[in-house]
């Protein structure tokens, strides 16, 4: 039973992995995860703001962890929205490598080398 609990910790990791991976490859999930990250910073921003501000402003610890885990939030989400900007910048790159690549190869004359 041991080992089953470690196979499947093993199976869950390497999932998490691939779903890593591809959320970090594809634009379209980028974007995805960005927004979502972005709503659940704004949401844990406003409820701070306007819901349990009450609580927060009595208790000192609270209010710490609250608005620290809220930097971490903010923190993360410009990291990612910084790491979407090189991705589509090293994307553009690659295509318009490959389009100069295409470019060349049809205009290239028989003897050149």
């Amino acid at each position: 039973m041991g080992e089953d609990c470690r196979m499947g910790n093993a199976g869950d990791w390497e999932l998490s992995k691939a779903l890593a991976k591809a959320i970090l490859h594809d634009r379209s999930q980028r974007r995805k995860w960005l927004g979502r990250w972005l709503l659940l910073t704004v949401v844990w921003m406003a409820v701070g703001l306007w819901v349990v501000d009450g609580l927060l402003s009595k208790n000192a610890l609270m209010f710490l962890l609250w608005w620290g885990f809220c930097f971490v939030l903010a923190a993360s989400l410009v990291l990612f929205a910084f790491y979407d900007v090189l991705a589509v910048m090293r994307e553009e790159r690659e295509k318009s490598e490959e389009r100069f690549t295409e470019i060349l190869a049809k205009h290239k004359k028989p003897g050149d080398d």
